[in-house]
């Protein structure tokens, strides 16, 4: 999850929110890919998630990243809770997945090398003190008294809040993991455009990669449980925003709805403050009753943004929050998949094409039957094995166009990191499809066989 954010001013009138999204524009030739991936760490001889603290705990990995390869540290309470080293960062999820925020970067290819060498160098401290790291979409036997709570102050808020909203929002923090994407636009109608073609086709990449059939060490009837999760978290800051497909979208809506996002808290010399359920309407007329009389600056507006979770979302950049955390080909292929669809216009414009059509409830369809049946979903009589199948397609077309060669030239473009989605399309089955055939296969229904198997 987000760390908080530095350097805004004061706000002194309301256009500074739009203008604060409305700064992220950028030129075609400074787009950049920023790729964050979350992985399950555990102990190798117990199979039990990592303690904080320990010789065999999270502490000790990020101490060993500090030490060996020369992360700076992040420390909050006087805790090691992260890492920071050329423009990518070393963060903690609440239930101690370890998340790698990627630097922005200009290819595939160096995304590929970052998340490689990453790692490389998690496994290098791992395996020294019989560590283990695994990339799925949810925990697949942990319990939630099992998963420790980061010592982080941001974490100790939401916990107490989320079972007040839903249902499943410690679930979220403990026991989910991601791969996501962060991708530039050139101008507001350029964002538009994408947000639409993000909102609607990420139950595409849902499908596509869904990793999590089973949770509490029973298979859940779901293909991603983790997106299962997210459906009953919290209506108020998740879900398909189907105000992103109106005529006046724009900016300044995208800033109403996050005015409507009910505030978490706000971040004072290194303190999180509890602000839960307080309206940031008030904060900028100086009544929010957390810091009665004072007003919000920026910083405070940035670190608001971040406490929305949308299948989209909108800050200086777009993130793309659809797909389970997953194995390394799965990685790469997120990045490749959003890339390819959105970063050149004669695929945006396809991709558009492919979903202009469908209504909110239409969407909504898919979005639930993405995380219950993946590639096997059907809504309205359309197949997402068809819609993956074309979105790859578009996704291969846009790569081609880019042509953004790697390996010192020897590697024409990007499109072989959609190796990975190809395959399932070809075969009809996603990691979780696979993971089912092991279990009900060779493991024969011994769960713990998958820490072997699927470990980085």
């Amino acid at each position: 999850m987000s760390i908080p954010q530095s350097g805004g001013g004061p706000i002194e009138h309301h256009d500074q929110l739009a203008q604060y999204l409305a700064d992220g524009c950028k030129p075609k030739a400074d787009w950049r890919i920023g790729t964050e991936h979350e992985k399950f760490g555990y102990c190798k001889d117990t199979h039990k998630p990592l303690p904080f603290h320990g010789e065999r705990s999270i502490e000790a990995v990020l101490s060993g990243l500090r030490d060996r390869y020369g992360w700076a540290p992040v420390t909050e309470g006087g805790f090691l809770i992260g890492l920071e080293k050329d423009g990518a960062n070393v963060s903690l999820e609440p239930g101690g997945a370890l998340e790698l925020s990627g630097a922005p970067v200009e290819t595939i290819h160096q995304t590929c090398d970052e998340v490689n060498s990453h790692l490389a160098e998690v496994k290098s401290i791992a395996d020294e003190i019989g560590v283990g790291f695994i990339g799925l979409g949810a925990a697949p036997e942990w319990s939630h008294d099992e998963m420790p709570l980061m010592p982080k102050g941001r974490y100790k808020l939401m916990d107490a809040y989320m079972d007040k909203v839903g249902t499943s929002g410690k679930m979220m923090m403990r026991r989910t993991c991601t791969v996501q994407v962060n991708l530039d636009f050139g101008s507001e109608a350029d964002m538009i455009q994408k947000m639409r073609v993000a909102i609607a086709l990420q139950p595409v990449a849902t499908a596509l990669f869904a990793n999590s059939p089973f949770f509490e060490g029973k298979v859940n009837k779901h293909k991603s449980w983790r997106a299962r999760i997210w459906r009953h978290l919290d209506d108020a800051r998740t879900g398909m925003l189907p105000f992103v497909f109106d005529d006046d979208f724009g900016f300044e809506r995208y800033v109403e709805y996050m005015l409507d996002v009910p505030m978490y808290f706000v971040y004072r010399d290194g303190n999180y403050i509890d602000a839960l359920g307080q309206s940031f309407r008030d904060f900028l007329k100086g009544k929010l009753p957390a810091l009665p009389g004072e007003t919000p600056t920026l910083s405070d507006w940035a670190d608001h943004l971040t406490t929305a979770f949308p299948e989209a979302r909108l800050k200086k950049f777009i993130e793309m929050r659809g797909a389970d955390g997953g194995p390394w080909r799965r990685l790469c292929a997120l990045p490749a998949f959003w890339v390819g669809m959105t970063y050149d216009q004669e695929a945006l414009d396809a991709a558009w094409d492919l979903c202009k059509n469908w209504d909110a409830e239409t969407r909504e369809e898919w979005r639930v039957a993405a995380s219950v049946d993946g590639l096997q979903a059907k809504v309205g009589g359309q197949s997402m094995h068809d819609i993956a199948g074309e979105c790859v397609k578009i996704a291969e077309l846009g790569l081609k166009n880019r042509a953004m060669p790697g390996a010192g030239g020897l590697v024409p473009d990007e499109t072989h990191f959609l190796n990975a989605l190809k395959d399932s399309i070809e075969t009809g089955k996603t990691p979780a499809d696979e993971l089912l055939d092991d279990y009900n296969g060779d493991w024969n229904g011994d769960l713990s066989k998958i820490y072997g198997a699927y470990s980085y």
